[in-house]
């Protein structure tokens, strides 16, 4: 019995029938769920105790449920890999990746189950060791980005998951790149490349075109270079003199913990010196000008 304890606390309660079967009979399996010490929320899927399922339990049971070569995926499995921040509209959706032409022959089960087909679910895709069952963060997230609602959404989880340290840009370029169906592939992937770049990847004319001269704000004066506190020449994206503002467009590269306390290290000399400074992830000022627009525009309103 034992062994029968070690197999149902590694599998937190939540065991298939098979696995029981080793350790006891079908008759004391039934006994067990007839006496309602045990429940039986799905065919085949015993939860050994009466009470209400925990939140990992009932992910264990949407895994078994689903069957071999089905995963928690999306939002749900980034969120076990410790992604922080997104949730669904109802905040309860469990996501659920399966193999294309995947049929459950089981009775629907009472949880809040979104279930996604796949083409592509390769071995490699899912976490060889990871429990409960589910895909490796960086399909975790394109996945996400793919299914969520809106593209500003999409381009979101995919700089917060690198921004996190949860995954890299390369790491998600490659299953961009191997998914030739991926829903919003081609924003996904130029969202990745602007993260990846920053203002590199923005041009100068890109800036311009996309946001100052759209929505007629005042020409900046372009990548204007000057000295910090240790003399070192230093380019800022845009600058208003006049305004005493300062906007800079950020990449990937921003969010290295050395890249990012040189940035604050900057950030904090052109407070010194009496300006603001209004910093903008690449990808929003690409695919979201407007609202780079309007925080520039209200700035520029409040000069100091």
């Amino acid at each position: 019995m034992n062994q029968l304890a070690d197999v149902v606390a590694e599998h937190e309660q939540v065991v298939e029938v098979s696995a029981l079967l080793p350790f006891l009979s079908r008759a004391a399996v039934r006994w067990q769920l007839d006496s309602g010490r045990w429940q039986q929320p799905s065919h085949g899927v015993i939860v050994t105790h009466s009470g209400p399922l925990t939140d990992i339990q009932r992910l264990r049971v949407a895994v078994s449920w689903a069957g071999p070569g089905a995963a928690l995926a999306g939002l749900t499995a980034a969120r076990l890999d410790g992604f922080e921040g997104f949730t669904d509209r109802n905040g309860t959706s469990i996501h659920l990746v399966v193999p294309a032409g995947w049929s459950s022959r089981r009775a629907s089960l009472d949880l809040p189950l979104v279930v996604h087909y796949s083409r592509l679910l390769r071995p490699a895709d899912i976490h060889p060791v990871k429990q409960p069952r589910r895909t490796r963060i960086a399909r975790s997230l394109i996945d996400a980005a793919s299914w969520m609602p809106t593209a500003r959404g999409a381009q979101a989880v995919l700089a917060a998951g690198v921004q996190q340290g949860l995954t890299t840009v390369e790491d998600l370029a490659d299953v961009t790149q191997a998914n030739l169906r991926l829903r919003r592939r081609k924003l996904i992937a130029c969202t990745l490349a602007d993260i990846a770049g920053g203002a590199r990847a923005l041009s100068e004319l890109d800036f311009t075109r996309l946001v100052i001269r759209a929505y007629r704000l005042p020409e900046p004066d372009r990548q204007r270079r000057r000295k910090d506190s240790h003399g070192k020449n230093r380019y800022l994206d845009g600058c208003w003199d006049s305004a005493k503002l300062v906007a800079e467009v950020d990449g990937a590269q921003h969010m290295d913990p050395l890249q990012h306390w040189d940035d604050m290290n900057r950030d904090n000399d052109l407070t010194i010196g009496g300006y603001r400074v209004l910093r903008f992830p690449a990808w929003l000022v690409r695919y979201h000008p407007e609202l780079v627009a309007a925080k520039l525009r209200s700035a520029l309103r409040r000069p100091r």
